[in-house]
């Protein structure tokens, strides 16, 4: 075996370490600096108008699309959910007391059965202004959505300002929502 090809099967494995060592330092560096959030995932649709869609409605509300975000009165969320999804019945709560504010949230539920949905919202309220089925998934995939719940701040000219992946907490809404709800207003 030559002395280059020796060097490089050396190196190779060195330059993986390295550039693996470098991103867990700086995952540790930000979690010290508290500057570190699992949910703050990037979406494309921060600053931008949303896809077109059109979904329809879900356990007898009105559904929705696109055009119907286009120019909200008030700034407002939407929320994607589904029935079978542990963290969404976590942050129904937290739902039900922002819809209680006066804040409009219209819902999607992904990838659920109806009945399923009726039982949930039977069980844990109805923040939900509108409520849509994207049943086929492929809206959620249009949207980035990594998985349910997660919730985007549409403002008065129907730009995405806001993406939250999990469920809603008071840390959440008080630290980043309530805030960007007041520049947005």
């Amino acid at each position: 075996m030559s002395p280059l090809r020796r060097r490089l099967l050396f190196g190779i494995p060195l330059a993986v370490v390295v550039v693996g060592g470098a991103g867990f330092y700086t995952i540790l560096r930000r979690m010290q600096e508290d500057d570190y959030d699992p949910h703050a995932l990037p979406s494309p649709l921060i600053g931008k108008k949303l896809p077109a869609f059109v979904l329809p409605g879900a356990d007898g509300m009105q559904g929705f699309g696109n055009t119907d975000l286009a120019a909200p009165p008030k700034p407002m969320l939407v929320n994607w959910f589904a029935s079978w999804c542990v963290p969404c019945l976590q942050e129904a709560p937290m739902l039900m007391k922002l819809a209680k504010s006066g804040l409009e949230i219209w819902g999607i539920a992904y990838q659920d059965q109806p009945g399923n949905l009726a039982n949930f919202i039977s069980a844990n309220g109805n923040p939900y202004t509108r409520l849509a089925a994207d049943v086929s998934g492929l809206t959620a995939i249009n949207w980035g959505v990594y998985g349910v719940p997660e919730t985007y701040l549409i403002d008065k000219q129907g730009i995405v300002r806001w993406r939250y992946a999990g469920a809603l907490t008071d840390d959440v809404v008080s630290g980043t929502l309530l805030p960007l709800l007041q520049q947005y207003a």
